[in-house]
């Protein structure tokens, strides 16, 4: 019965639809408060906010607060959304419609309830620009706020993280929850107890960001940029050498393009047992050479190898592939090694923030992800209308046959705005084509400001100037810029900002997002989508779709079936990542189990007397003798370190290898019958099988190595010479972000292969 009425509540109440009703009948109550608010001395609405005795209460000292301190008054609409946040629920708000005062109100208001707050931002620009912006509100709330960083020190850090509000991007959140899972006392602990998470771009957070791990790495040496395999991939060609899977996840060698390897590698057998490695070296390296493309999936900038995170179209700070894929792209561009490392703990941000009791953000394209927002971490969406009606108007998309007549159409619309002084954003979908749509312009004599990964650090600026008139601004995504684009003198007589999408992307959320940049706060707009069936969209998830015998002259198709497609491949789209969100989770959710009784074992070690007294109970003459000549306090101490030790070195050999199996587990499936969504042998299931095995071993392990070491090792005042032990930590550390997941998943496959849509 459980589960028919699951299914029920998730017919009935469908992302989104959360009522308003409760928040609505607080409004004129709060209204009624603000004559009397007025008259009360700044040093009062301190006093007051505390004493607060309800929600709604508070939304009214807080609009005074941002009136007073900002010189705005909160929309009615802009308390809806944090009376939302306060229920722990998602607002959807529109673009430009006052999210970050919304988030502000919310946060003090936990923060006098004596709350911990943590506003988590998409990167550090933001974080910082919302602290300082909003200080003044909190201020006079009574509220503390402070920012973690980048480049924040680890005492920054803790008097950040001793405020009551503080603003940080999700990464450095994580990686200070890496590096405190290292420290080898309380005193070098840096991050705050999760208690309240307060997430801006929650549905880009928390569905497109979800999977990726943080990584916390300990030196390991110089990498190895594998220049030999690079240049014989280099001389392979496709189709003849290798092919690659519909989906652009998968490459693999032909017969012949074995031969060429084998002769190039001076004759060896390739498939042969002793061979593995070289095999290994080789289709890595093919991988990079194959699938990976500069300007898209990277660029090179300051002679590194940066990657682009597909969600924002920007630089993906600290973000790497594995180390040897990411040696096989830099060997590809013959550029230095980096250091590699081995993985000494991660976190995926999607664990990361579930480790918090509460949970709310906002969002201008929630909806979209509710059910994955409901699905992964029980969160409801509730929409917020916006404080004037959106007036934008969403032309249906145009339709080509080729990538060049959609490309010579794109220019053409945007010369007929520019003679009329209209200002135009195209978004579009990757590094490269952002680059040729401006060259395309110049040679029409069109001028456009191009905003991509390669000049973010001017982000801010040039989305300021984008509803300018006569303004050309070529992006590529446009979630998260955190500003506003602002229509100039004279634009919305001529029909406010025109939208340019260039291709639909593979979610609509994102399409949705670039619409949103127009028709902020009622100003007129439009958007508009150029498409074309040669776009990857369509070639990847619809590769059967056949032209239309009939196009007018610019090469436009009419055809409703060709739209159809473009729709289908778009959801088989979303329906594909959906599947490998689910499945990466069902991975990473045994992973953090394990974690967290690590932790929670670590916790005890790291705070009390836990070592020396199971030390004391498997070698009592050991610990006797020392006990003899040594005071209580170091003697603990040794026994603390020498369990840490084992304990971390125990967990990072234990991820390593759930690692190694994890990447093997698909062989598994290769006894499946003709239906590909059967498999003889289910990989998560045998991969759960043998990660339980391994850790019902873990802890005893870490006991028995430690009663060895407590046996032998040099213990003084001065704690246990490990060193002499040859049991040395990393000189090292450094944190960085990894892609999960990078040669695809047999059920992404699956799907593409069953992609092609039904003509109708």
């Amino acid at each position: 019965m459980s589960v028919l009425r699951d299914r029920v509540r998730r017919l009935l109440e469908k992302p989104g639809t959360a009522s308003l009703s409760r928040y609505q009948r607080q409004l004129p109550a709060i209204a009624a408060l603000e004559e009397t608010l007025r008259e009360a001395p700044d040093e009062e609405l301190a006093e007051l906010a505390g004493e607060a005795q309800g929600d709604g209460e508070f939304c009214a000292i807080g609009r005074e607060a941002a009136r007073r301190a900002l010189g705005e008054r909160a929309y009615d609409v802009q308390l809806l959304g944090t009376l939302v946040m306060l229920s722990g629920m998602v607002a959807e708000m529109a673009t430009g419609e006052g999210k970050t005062l919304s988030g502000a109100l919310a946060a003090a208001r936990y923060a006098r309830q004596g709350r911990s707050v943590h506003v988590l931002s998409v990167n550090d620009y933001l974080a910082h620009r919302d602290a300082e912006w909003m200080r003044p509100v909190y201020d006079l709330l009574g509220v503390t706020v402070g920012c973690v960083g980048e480049a924040s020190a680890p005492d920054e850090r803790r008097s950040a993280y001793a405020a009551q509000v503080t603003y940080a991007p999700v990464t450095e959140i994580g990686f200070d929850v890496l590096r405190d899972r290292l420290a080898a006392g309380v005193s070098d602990l840096v991050a705050a107890e999760p208690d309240v998470v307060l997430i801006d771009e929650a549905d880009s957070v928390m569905i497109d960001e979800a999977l990726v791990p943080l990584v916390l790495a300990g030196s390991a040496g110089q990498g190895d940029a594998d220049r030999e395999m690079a240049g014989i991939v280099a001389g392979l060609r496709r189709r003849l050498h290798y092919e690659t899977d519909d989906d652009g996840r998968n490459v693999s060698l032909t017969n012949a393009g074995a031969r060429a390897a084998e002769r190039a590698l001076g004759g060896i057998d390739l498939y042969a047992a002793e061979e593995l490695d070289t095999l290994t070296r080789l289709n890595v390296a093919l991988h990079a050479h194959a699938l990976l493309q500069r300007d898209v999936d990277y660029i090179v900038r300051d002679g590194k190898v940066h990657l682009i995170n597909a969600s924002r179209g920007r630089v993906a700070q600290l973000q790497r592939w594995p180390d040897g894929l990411q040696a096989a792209v830099e060997a590809k561009e013959a550029l230095a090694a980096t250091d590699s490392g081995e993985i000494l703990d991660s976190i995926t941000i999607e664990s990361l923030i579930r480790r918090y009791p509460r949970v709310c953000g906002m969002t201008g394209t929630a909806v979209t992800a509710g059910e994955e927002l409901r699905q992964f971490y029980g969160l409801e969406v509730a929409v917020i209308p916006p404080n004037r009606p959106c007036v934008r108007e969403d032309e249906p998309d145009r339709l080509y046959a080729t990538l060049e007549q959609k490309e010579d159409a794109v220019v053409a619309e945007v010369a007929a705005a520019h003679e009329s002084g209209r200002p135009v954003l195209i978004g579009t979908l990757d590094i490269a084509e952002s680059e040729r749509i401006a060259e395309r312009l110049a040679a029409a004599g069109l001028s456009c400001v191009v905003l991509n990964a390669k000049n973010d650090a001017q982000e801010a600026a040039i989305v300021a100037e984008a509803g300018a008139r006569a303004a050309i601004t070529v992006s590529t995504q446009m979630a998260g810029r955190g500003t506003d684009i602002r229509l100039g003198p004279g634009v919305p007589e001529l029909g406010g900002l025109l939208v340019i999408g260039t291709g639909r992307h593979v979610s609509s959320r994102i399409d949705l997002q670039l619409r949103g940049r127009s028709g902020r706060q009622g100003d007129p707009g439009s958007s508009v989508f150029f498409v074309s069936l040669e776009d990857d969209l369509i070639t990847s998830y619809a590769p059967d779709t056949e032209p239309p015998r009939e196009t007018d002259d610019d090469g436009q198709i009419g055809d409703a079936g060709a739209h159809w497609a473009v729709g289908h491949a778009q959801r088989v789209a979303e329906g594909a990542h959906l599947e490998i969100h689910r499945n990466t989770f069902r991975y990473n959710k045994l992973i953090e189990d394990q974690r967290q009784v690590v932790l929670a074992h670590r916790d005890r070690v790291l705070r009390t007397s836990a070592a020396a007294d199971a030390l004391a109970g498997r070698c009592p003459e050991r610990y006797a003798e020392l006990a003899g000549e040594l005071d209580p306090e170091p003697l603990v101490g040794a026994a603390r370190q020498i369990v840490l030790y084992h304990l971390d070195r125990g967990w990072a050999d234990h991820l390593a290898v759930l690692a190694a199996i994890r990447e093997g587990i698909h062989l598994r499936a290769l006894g499946h019958g003709p239906n590909p969504f059967i498999s003889a042998l289910d990989p998560l299931t045998e991969f759960h099988k043998e990660a339980v095995a391994l850790f019902g071993r873990l802890l005893d392990q870490v006991e028995e190595r430690s009663a060895e070491t407590f046996q032998t090792a040099v213990i003084t005042a001065a704690g246990a010479d490990l060193d002499a032990a040859d049991l040395k930590r990393p000189s090292a550390t450094w944190t960085y972000l990894v892609q999960d997941n990078p040669f695809g998943t047999g059920l992404d496959r699956a799907l593409r292969r069953f992609s092609s849509p039904r003509r109708r």
